[in-house]
């Protein structure tokens, strides 16, 4: 959905483009565009001054993180009036976790795999006590 009318990738009938799982994560990396992005999910929309409200930092730092989460394609903004409103993309952070739980589910497989071949390889019996009289 774009914002303000203006047409975003991702928008109704458009396809999502590839996410770019290293932006993704580093921009997730960082806890206050974590909080952003949370606050953003949670009112739909809103301004960088609403998003900054209750904040330990200014609106141009809220604005330089909103730049950041725009650029991993995690947020998308139009204006709406005079006002420029940022409402999140979910596409690029599903493609994410899709990646991470088929990693997951790799390295599932290889544990379980090794944990089978480690436990078919029989013990050797314990080495028998020589008795001297």
């Amino acid at each position: 959905m774009s914002v303000g009318g203006e047409s975003s990738p991702g928008a109704a009938g458009e396809p999502e483009p590839e996410a770019d799982l290293g932006a993704v994560l580093t921009a997730l990396s960082d806890p206050t565009r974590r909080l952003l992005l949370e606050r953003l999910a949670a009112a739909g929309r809103a301004s960088a001054t609403e998003l900054a409200e209750g904040l330990p930092v200014s609106r141009q730092a809220v604005l330089k993180h909103l730049k950041v989460l725009g650029e991993a394609g995690l947020v998308t903004s139009g204006r709406a009036g005079r006002a420029v409103l940022f409402e999140v993309r979910p596409g690029p952070l599903d493609a994410c976790a899709r990646h991470l739980a088929e990693l997951a589910s790799t390295w599932d497989r290889r544990l379980h795999n090794l944990k089978r071949r480690a436990e078919a390889v029989p013990t050797p019996p314990p080495p028998k006590e020589s008795r001297q009289p």
